[in-house]
């Protein structure tokens, strides 16, 4: 560089400070500057969470466990048939392999009840606002989980695929139309209502734990 492109330089920089680059829309999150975020009102939350009350963990237990055992069950029935060989029936094997579920799935939802009950509740969230919107998520969820079970009867909703019992065609109608997996989603639904309706911040993590364990579900279901 010449001297007097340098001087040029100095002349337009004089403090000789960094300058920011523009960041490139199309980068996606990649551009993001992490440093920049506000991250108080997610220290505030996680200030009213113990992490090691032992309701929170068996809750956290329950919710990956559920789709764990059905998912490891589902595939070992298809692969062997030992379930339905043990019933005599695959429809008979399907309507325990359901019933289990359900009972664990009461269960996933007492526990996550019994966690927000034993932790504090947060005043941020403790407003008509977020109570309603609460109970707005749960009308939703009921309605997404109800009318996805009525489209798919009780052995297209618990795994009869992989008991060899098939459905004559794909379920393409309400609510299948207006979102994938609306029973997974109106079910995360209705826990979100449930932490809102009690302000429970602990309820929001458990919520999240719920919906992660569902997309991993989801990669094994494809």
């Amino acid at each position: 560089m010449k001297d007097s492109d340098t001087a040029a330089v100095r002349n337009n920089n004089p403090a000789g400070k960094s300058r920011s680059v523009p960041l490139d829309c199309c980068g996606g999150l990649s551009n993001v500057d992490y440093s920049e975020m506000d991250l108080t009102p997610m220290k505030e939350l996680l200030k009213h969470i113990d992490f090691h009350d032992s309701s929170f963990c068996i809750a956290v237990i329950a919710i990956i466990f559920n789709p764990l055992f059905w998912n490891v069950v589902a595939r070992w029935e298809h692969r062997t048939r030992r379930i339905s060989r043990l019933f005599g029936s695959p429809y008979l094997a399907c309507y325990c392999l359901g019933f289990v579920i359900i009972l664990l799935n009461v269960y996933r939802s007492h526990s996550m009840t019994v966690a927000m009950k034993a932790q504090a509740r947060w005043e941020v969230m403790d407003r008509t606002d977020v109570f309603y919107t609460g109970v707005a998520l749960m009308v939703v969820g009921t309605l997404l989980v109800v009318s996805s079970f009525l489209a798919l009867g009780f052995t297209g909703t618990f795994l009869g695929d992989y008991f060899g019992i098939l459905m004559d065609e794909k379920v393409t109608g309400f609510p299948f139309n207006i979102i994938e997996n609306p029973m997974y989603w109106g079910s995360t639904a209705n826990y979100l209502g449930l932490a809102l309706i009690g302000a429970s911040p602990v309820g929001l993590v458990l919520t999240a734990i719920v919906a992660v364990a569902y997309k991993v579900a989801l990669r094994f279901e494809g």
